[in-house]
């Protein structure tokens, strides 16, 4: 069917003097020729009509006196190559409400476009400048697709969402505009590609979710503000309109919609940006803040005016395959609670830190290389729990990596070159370090901390200063690896150190192999010295420690250098192919146990009387005292005696006193050069909470430790929440941790049958069973673990793997205590508080503790402490009103100040 064909011009015959009068007379379908002028009127278009200026575009104007030029109010009418104009009120010049109408090569001058309800217009090749307000303003249910426009000199936002509007935006510029470039909020959703917003007087792109958006092949660039800004509170910055509800209209394909945002980003809240540039901005780069979550992917963020990407509040930020270059300030940062995760990519050429992380958030760096950073490269500060796996870190004016506070770090397959300061920095908090290679720094790694760090298979090379070097009062286990080429000391225990040191190989250090400071207390074991410029160990005044099955050879002074006062004990220890094996102060308290030198030129390591390498006097012939006593064991008739005056726990004394004894036969085994029994100092306590679990656990690591079986025999208490983790990768690293806390004590694991919740097969607590089975086979003599919790509920423990009723072979059982044993905790918390208990009242506390009723809530001991505290109380309330109390008023507790008993 033909369709029919007006004309619009301001004279001339058969044509109408007004689009308005032309669209009361257009069929649907009908086309509308527009004579070049300027035609005053607002124009409502509600059918199926094509308007087009017949000369091209800017020869027909539409200018309206008051409102709107152009209203859509349904249909799916065509405009093309218009110049539309606003009214004097500033406000919109286009407003399409409804229907799917196109507009073609069109431009809008002094007033915006506002797509409201549910409208659903395309825009292809259309201008929008000198607009108030915002350029674009989409609002309601609206779904609109705009193709190769510009937005441009806007006193207020290039684009605004909000409610449930939808945008397909394609190859648009927004440029020039005051406020931000692009606005989203509320529900709203659009995916942007190849677009380029610049020149904007705020954020370049700002989106306060829920609402979400997609950006692909987009350039951000020259804003006051953040190149992009991702936060719940819109702060006012976006002239949104309220929430219209949850009605939701598709996108309409066959009109070219296309790509639904939800759909493009599978589903997921967060904003994604893929290929795209921020650059030139005035603030941050990326900032995320609140709970609000942003993917970078195959980006670049370069030349902004403050930190690359921050992460913030409790947001999550991914960066995948990103370059962050060229940047004033640091190239990452995390702080509060965020989470921040980067996979591939750079951090280069930066101000400040390569990446920087304070509060309690958490930072995965993977396959990443960070270079040339002003400031520490890698910076990990507060409760900041940091992984970082196969990643470079190079050309650091600071340190390449530094852990501070009660920062958690897991770093592996690391390489680290070019720092000016030290390679690794742990100056507080923890770390774990695995398979690391740090060169050319000042010192490798350097060790600070209360914790207990450990060092698994790294290499060291060419440090300026000491290779590894741990401080003054600091812990540390170092297996396998090698320091090589360290202009200073190869590894350096500074003073009270306790180190555990294996398979470690030192070559070509410059000074000095080993060296063990006054009060140094490491065990080193399997630990190869080669090529030194001084001695090979060096053991200062006082120092001490036990080395084992060690080989030191080609030292530039003598291989073992001991000082005045030092006890260490060599045993088992090669010196080899070297000028000289030994050189003593006459002081030192040194033993020397199976100890043998080979090729040596001078030979001065003690032997004892019969010839055969040993512990013979140290040094002419003064006595070595007999040093093979267990540090620590006159305390054990003590600690015997500690443990039989505990309130009950009758069976339990006795099988930790046979316990002793046991381990006082292997002990002496050992010391006669004979094989020990096969023995597990591992142990289940199993009882209900309150029966003295704890004080028990802390009495046998000081047994131990009194028998000479554990170094110090420390407890560290430990329960589901400090061993497994909150996602994959998470739980080893925290268990580890835990452990090596632990290291020469005892692990004491309360409510350990939590590891393996019932009914859940894949929870993360079987990962920290397996990891602890592994730690401990690893670590068999150097730690004791007990695992602590309800009978039932232990049974369940050990039958949910295989190993662990292999290692956990003796289970102590802790009865609950009878109300004569609750009296006497109550008497011995009285006696250490300057109290005394009348003996009416201890008959009255009897029968107050066998009425109390014995649930599954009874706390044994913990309740009869809770009593004592009940009673204190209303004996002050009593005492309180007496005048001039006496001591015996002050201190004797009566039957008044017994609680009223609980009936069974």
């Amino acid at each position: 069917m033909k369709r029919s064909v007006l004309r619009v011009a301001d004279r001339g015959w058969g044509t109408f003097r007004t689009l308005t009068a032309a669209l009361r007379a257009a069929d649907e379908g009908s086309l509308i020729h527009v004579q070049p002028g300027e035609y005053q009127e607002s124009v409502v278009l509600d059918r199926d009509v094509t308007v087009v200026a017949e000369k091209g575009p800017g020869t027909v104007r539409v200018v309206a006196r008051r409102g709107p030029a152009v209203t859509v109010n349904g249909g799916a009418p065509v405009l093309r190559e218009l110049t539309i104009g606003a009214g004097a009120d500033r406000g919109p010049a286009v407003l399409l409400a409804a229907g799917a109408p196109e507009l073609e090569r069109c431009q809008v001058s002094g007033g915006r476009i506002e797509i409201v309800r549910d409208a659903a217009p395309v825009l292809r090749s259309c201008i929008v400048e000198e607009a108030f307000g915002s350029g674009a303003h989409v609002t309601g249910t609206a779904t609109v697709v705009i193709e190769d426009c510009s937005i441009r000199s806007v006193a207020g936002h290039g684009m605004t969402l909000a409610d449930e509007a939808r945008a397909q935006v394609r190859r648009t510029t927004f440029q020039r505009v005051t406020g931000s470039g692009l606005v989203l909020v509320g529900q709203a959703q659009a995916v942007f590609d190849d677009c380029a917003v610049g020149h904007v007087g705020e954020v370049a792109l700002r989106v306060h979710p829920p609402a979400r958006a997609v950006l692909r092949g987009c350039r951000l660039h020259d804003s006051e503000g953040q190149g992009v800004l991702v936060t719940d509170v819109p702060g006012g910055a976006a002239d949104a309109r309220p929430d219209t509800g949850t009605r939701h209209v598709p996108a309409d394909e066959s009109r070219g919609v296309g790509e639904d945002p939800a759909a493009a980003g599978h589903g997921e809240s967060r904003v994604r940006l893929e290929r795209c540039e921020i650059f030139r901005t005035g603030a941050e780069g990326v900032l995320a803040a609140d709970t609000a979550g942003l993917l970078l992917r195959e980006c670049t963020v370069r030349e902004t005016g403050g930190a690359g990407v921050v992460a913030a509040g409790t947001s999550r930020v991914e960066c995948e395959r990103s370059r962050l270059v060229d940047l004033p300030g640091t190239g990452l940062a995390a702080m509060d609670g965020a989470r921040l995760e980067v996979r591939g990519g750079t951090v280069a050429r930066t101000g400040a830190n390569g990446v920087h992380a304070a509060g309690r958030c958490t930072v995965r760096l993977l396959d990443c290389e960070i270079t040339t950073t002003s400031y520490t490269a890698l910076h990990f500060t507060g409760n900041t729990d940091a992984f970082v796996r196969d990643c470079t870190v190079r050309d650091s004016a600071q340190h390449a990596v530094r852990v501070e506070e009660d920062a958690d770090l897991l770093a592996e397959d690391v390489i680290v070159e070019r720092a000016r300061m030290n390679g690794f920095d742990i100056n507080g908090g923890d770390a774990v370090l695995r398979r690391c290679a740090i060169g050319d720094s000042t010192v490798g790694i350097r060790l600070n901390t209360g914790h207990r760090p450990l060092l698994e298979d790294c290499e060291v090379s060419r440090s300026a200063d000491s290779g590894i070097e741990v401080a003054a009062g600091t812990r540390a286990v170092v297996t396998g690896g090698r320091v090589a080429s360290s202009a200073s000391a190869g590894v350096f225990l500074d003073e009270g150190s306790e180190v555990w040191i294996e398979d470690l190989s030192i070559d070509d250090a410059r000074g000095s192999g080993l060296v063990i400071w006054s009060g140094a207390r490491p065990r080193v074991r399997s630990v190869t010295v080669a090529g030194t410029g001084k001695n090979g160990v060096y053991a200062g005044d006082r120092a001490q420690g036990l080395l084992e099955d060690c080989s030191i050879s080609a030292t530039g002074y003598p291989a073992v250098h001991v000082g005045a006062g030092a006890t260490p004990v060599f045993r088992r220890c090669l010196v080899h192919d070297t000028g000289e094996d030994v050189s003593l102060d006459d002081t030192a308290d040194a033993r020397f146990e199976q100890c043998r030198s080979k090729d040596v030129g001078v030979t001065t390591l003690p032997t004892p009387a019969n010839g055969t390498t040993g512990g013979a006097p140290a040094a002419g012939n003064r006595t070595v005292p007999d040093r093979d006593a267990p540090v620590g064991a006159e305390q054990l008739p003590g600690l015997l005696a500690e443990l039989e005056q505990l309130v009950g726990l009758e069976r339990v004394k006795q099988e930790v006193a046979s316990m002793t004894k046991l381990m006082q036969m292997v002990k002496r085994r050992q010391e006669a050069g004979l094989q020990p029994p096969p023995l597990s100092r591992h142990l289940l306590f199993a009882g209900n909470p309150g029966t003295g679990k704890t004080t028990v656990a802390r009495l046998y690591g000081r047994l131990l430790a009194a028998l000479g079986l554990l170094t110090s025999g420390h407890l560290v208490e430990a329960d589901r929440s400090s061993l497994v983790g909150e996602y994959v990768g998470h739980t080893a690293p925290k268990t580890s941790a835990v452990f090596r806390r632990a290291m020469g004590g005892v692990l004491f694991i309360d409510e350990a049958y939590a590891l393996v919740p019932a009914g859940q097969g894949g929870d993360f607590g079987h990962e920290a069973i397996a990891t602890l089975m592994k730690l401990m086979e690893d670590h068999r003599d150097d730690v004791v673990v007990i695992a602590a919790g309800y009978p039932e509920d232990m049974e369940r423990l050990m039958s949910s793997n295989p190993g662990l009723a292999s290692r956990f072979t003796r289970t102590l059982t802790f009865e609950d205590y009878t109300s004569t044993d609750l009296v006497s905790i109550v008497k011995y918390q009285a006696s250490q508080h300057d109290y005394r208990l009348d003996p009416d009242a201890a008959a009255a506390l009897l029968t107050h503790f066998d009425s109390v009723a014995r649930t599954d809530h009874f706390g044994n001991g913990r309740a009869a402490r809770q009593t004592f505290q009940r009673m204190t109380e209303q004996h002050a309330v009593r005492v309180a009103d007496l005048d001039g109390p006496t001591d015996e008023d002050l201190t004797v507790l009566l039957p008044t100040d017994v609680p009223e008993a609980v009936a069974r």
